[in-house]
Order: C-alpha cells, then sequence, then structure tokens
C-alpha cells in the first residue's frame, strides 16, 4: 500500500512539472513568433507613385530596323526620288549609293519590236539550254534587246559569242558597249515599320525599283 501511495506521488509531481515548464516554454515560443511578425517600426507605407512604378509592367526594348535600299536610278529618276524622299525629313538616316558602268562589250541579240518579242526570244534561249541573259529596259537606245554578256575585252566576248554557237544560237552578235549613265541608289538606315511602309508606296511611282535590305558591308555604322 505504500509503495502504491509513492508511485501515484511521483506521478502527480511529475505531471505538475510537466505542465508548469512545458506550457512556459509554449508561451516563451509564442511570443517570440508574435515578435517578430510585429515589427511596427519596419512597415512603411507606399505612395500611389511607388505602388504605379512597381506594378508597372517592363516595356520591350524597340529594336531598329535593317537598312533598307531603294533603287536603281537612272538620271533625272534619281533627282525626283531624292525630292520625294525630302519630305521624310530623314536627316542622316539617308545615304546614298552610285555605281558607275564602265564601257567594254557585250554579245546581244539587236532589239526587238516589243517586250513580248524580247520575252519569246529568251524563251526560245532557255530551251537551248542558254541561261545567262535578260532584256535591256533602261535604256532607250537598246530597249528590247537581250544581253547575253558584258566584258571587258574584245576577245572575251568573242569567246562568249563562240559558246553561244555550239549551243545553236544564231542570231547574237558581239559589239562595243555604250558607257552607261551611273545607277544610283538610296539606302535608309533605322527605318520603321511606318516608313517602310511609306517607302513601299513612294516605290510605286518608280515602277523599275525595288526596295530590298541592304547589302551586309554597305550597312551604316
Amino acid at each position: 500500500m505504500r509503495i502504491l501511495f509513492f508511485i501515484l506521488a511521483l506521478a502527480n509531481v511529475a505531471f505538475f512539472a510537466y505542465a508548469w515548464y512545458g506550457s512556459g516554454t509554449q508561451a516563451s515560443g509564442d511570443a517570440q513568433i508574435i515578435s517578430q511578425q510585429l515589427n511596427r517600426e519596419k512597415i512603411r507605407l507606399l505612395a500611389p507613385q511607388q505602388v504605379s512604378v512597381l506594378t508597372r509592367k517592363s516595356e520591350p526594348p524597340k529594336v531598329a530596323a535593317a537598312c533598307l535600299e531603294w533603287g536603281a536610278f537612272i538620271g533625272a529618276d534619281a533627282a525626283r526620288a531624292e525630292q520625294a524622299l525630302e519630305g521624310l525629313a530623314l536627316g542622316a538616316n539617308l545615304t546614298q549609293r552610285k555605281i558607275d558602268e564602265v564601257a567594254g562589250y557585250w554579245v546581244y541579240m539587236p532589239p526587238l519590236a516589243n517586250r513580248q518579242a524580247a520575252t519569246q526570244k529568251t524563251g526560245e534561249l532557255k530551251r537551248l539550254g542558254v541561261e545567262d541573259y535578260f532584256i535591256v529596259s533602261d535604256d532607250s537606245k537598246w530597249r528590247n534587246a537581250v544581253s547575253l554578256g558584258v566584258f571587258k575585252t574584245e576577245e572575251a566576248a568573242i569567246a562568249r559569242l563562240a559558246a553561244l554557237r555550239v549551243q545553236g544560237v544564231r542570231t547574237a552578235v558581239v559589239g562595243p558597249r555604250d558607257p552607261q549613265p551611273g545607277k544610283t541608289y538610296f539606302q535608309v538606315h533605322d527605318a520603321s515599320a511606318a516608313l517602310v511602309a511609306k517607302l513601299n508606296e513612294l516605290k510605286q511611282g518608280f515602277p523599275d525599283t525595288e526596295v530590298h535590305a541592304c547589302a551586309a558591308d554597305e550597312k551604316k555604322g
């Protein structure tokens, strides 16, 4: 009986000790969490302007368009095109590229009656296996002639004609090539989408010209 009494007494002492120290530890832990959450001195209210800056989406960087080239222009057409471009106020973003034609010798078929006849002739050339040719359209004297090659020396032109004879070409001849007027190209740098559309609109007034990307070694900067 005495042993049972001591066991019960020890159990009561242990229970009260656990209740006292355990609850104290939990209370101190809760107090520590609350103290960490309620650091009032660290709380700052943001002004409306500051909230706007934080919520504003970053804008994507603007990428400049590639260099564009418009041409080719010969004689008075170059002056007309330059005047049309003045209205765009391009400043330093507008440059010119000029190509001077060098006289020599060429192999050609004399001017045909019209463009349709010249096109039919090139169809015959293609059936004979000739691929290197073009119809002259930018020279009033030789318009609708068919060029089969331009060469610096007469000997080279004669050699080309001999090769064409082997392929079955009979009406081509060799002759000196008249000096051609220089060609002018206008280059527009850092063009926006709106400017690209405007250039293509201006191009409609110059049917024999094209708007295309500048060659890699001709881009500004």
